[in-house]
């Protein structure tokens, strides 16, 4: 079961999710990164009022790492976004046109400033499904699989997931990260396809489309939480 709330820690308004867990054998506490939260995980037998106060006793600690969390990055007019892993530039040119143009190191955005955010989110989705499905497909018949559909979510833990029958799902997200890292995880995903587990024959899968995939997961481990600042 999971809980959302605010609560005063520290002088400031924090938001706090609780989690309680069967699996969990000790308190908790985590800062997942992907937002402003502070995640507290709870054992079956543990009070909820004795988590919040293991939780106040360690208020210096959360606050220390939720100040050292970077900046958010709104899509507005100057943001520079990593696209590919390569900074460009957001810009607002007004006009009529395609929404959204890529020249060079800038993504230029028409129409009205009110509409640019959106816009952009939506300019972003559409580019990750474009460079993921070739790799995908690509991969997929490699190993004599295929593909049968595409999903590009906003997920906050997650990078890729596989579903029954080559049901496939990206975060949004890989198309600001390097193409190899994206490929790491395009491999992932379409390995599951063969292999459902991970079992050294599914890593085996994996290395085989990917001959980068251990270079792409430890630049998500230490990197991809980075990501999630952009557009929120």
């Amino acid at each position: 079961m999971v809980e959302s709330r605010t609560i005063e820690l520290g002088g400031r308004e924090v938001a706090l999710v609780v989690r309680h867990s069967a699996r969990a054998r000790r308190l908790a506490l985590r800062i997942p990164g992907h937002d402003d939260s502070v995640e507290l995980v709870l054992p079956a037998r543990t009070a909820e009022a004795d988590g919040l106060a293991f939780l106040r006793s360690r208020t210096d600690w959360v606050i220390e790492r939720l100040e050292q969390m970077p900046p958010r990055v709104p899509f507005a007019d100057g943001a520079v976004l990593p696209l590919g892993g390569a900074p460009h530039v957001l810009r607002h040119v007004g006009g009529r046109g395609a929404p959204v143009r890529l020249e060079g190191n800038e993504i230029l955005v028409t129409g009205s400033p009110d509409h640019m955010a959106r816009r952009a989110g939506d300019w972003l989705r559409a580019e990750a499904r474009r460079r993921i499905e070739p790799p995908a497909h690509r991969m997929a018949a490699e190993i004599g699989r295929a593909v049968n559909r595409i999903t590009i979510r906003d997920q906050k833990s997650r990078w890729g997931s596989c579903a029954p029958a080559g049901r496939l799902s990206f975060n949004w997200r890989l198309v600001l990260a390097p193409a190899w890292v994206l490929d790491y995880v395009v491999a992932h995903e379409v390995a599951h396809i063969a292999e459902p587990n991970h079992s050294p024959a599914f890593w085996a899968a994996v290395a085989r489309l990917n001959p980068d995939a251990k270079a792409g997961r430890a630049w998500l481990r230490r990197e991809g939480m980075d990501l999630h600042r952009y557009g929120r």
